[in-house]
């Protein structure tokens, strides 16, 4: 009999990311059992809320967010190492997601960041949830990082897109990897700027490290999740994005189970 019991991992991807809440639906729709999870960046957010027991809330949340209320919640600073304190955002999230230790949520967490100091992955499996989720979003100049036991905190994508490695698995789980990393270049066409230059030379180190780990650890199912039309910050688009991973991810449980 094929298993239904999955240790689920979640990539990074900015606003692309709630295509996750959509993968998490159909996976619980078709009877998978969710046994573990873990995440990175906005992979790391959406495992946390969902390990937690809130992620039909904070679908619910996210209908509220417009550009209007993106801006509200955007609390900039006057820093020279980062545009957003980062703090607003998490705060409204903890209005309906309480912060508890990674310890206490029903089922094994893990959420991973990058220490900038040393350079190397730093896997959180304890601790403060929120902490650990506010670390591992700390997009590199976007958000101000988090400083911990000495290390400074910035995004997992930097190290580890897809943490397939990391999650925690029992025997005969299924190990399901969910990658909205990717963009579809050929649908695009981008002007040539200091910015874009930079931004697309991040996403392909980011794509090609989620790649590399993929083929290290040989998933049961990988959900990959190319997008064009919809960039790091559009989270006032949250429906749409939740029914694209929706369905890409019926579309690869149907592939598996034939």
């Amino acid at each position: 009999m094929m298993s239904k019991n999955v240790a689920l991992v979640l990539s990074s991807g900015g606003a692309r990311g709630l295509a996750h809440i959509g993968a998490i639906e159909e996976l619980l729709a078709q009877g998978y059992h969710i046994t573990s999870i873990a995440g990175c960046s906005m992979g790391a957010l959406i495992a946390g809320v969902y390990a937690a027991g809130k992620l039909e809330d904070f679908r619910e949340w996210m209908k509220t967010v417009d550009r209007r209320k993106m801006l509200e919640l955007t609390d900039f600073s006057l820093s020279l190492n980062h545009l957003v304190k980062g703090t607003r955002i998490i705060e409204a999230i903890m209005e309906f997601v309480p912060d508890m230790p990674i310890q206490q949520l029903p089922i094994p967490y893990c959420a991973v960041a990058t220490d900038w100091k040393a350079g190397h992955e730093v896997i959180m499996r304890d601790g403060s949830l929120f902490e650990a989720i506010r670390a591992s979003i700390s997009l590199p100049a976007f958000y101000e990082p988090v400083q911990r036991n000495g290390m400074i905190l910035i995004d997992g994508g930097v190290t580890n897109p897809i943490p397939l490695n990391r999650v925690e698995r029992q025997e005969g789980d299924l190990l399901v990897g969910i990658d909205v990393s990717g963009h579809d270049y050929g649908a695009q066409e981008m002007r040539i700027t200091h910015y874009s230059m930079l931004s697309r030379v991040s996403s392909i180190m980011i794509r090609q490290n989620s790649l590399l780990m993929a083929q290290l650890t040989h998933p049961d199912i990988l959900v990959d999740i190319q997008m064009s039309s919809y960039g790091t910050f559009d989270y006032d688009k949250s429906e749409k994005l939740i029914a694209i991973g929706r369905q890409k991810t019926r579309k690869a449980l149907e592939d598996y189970q034939r």
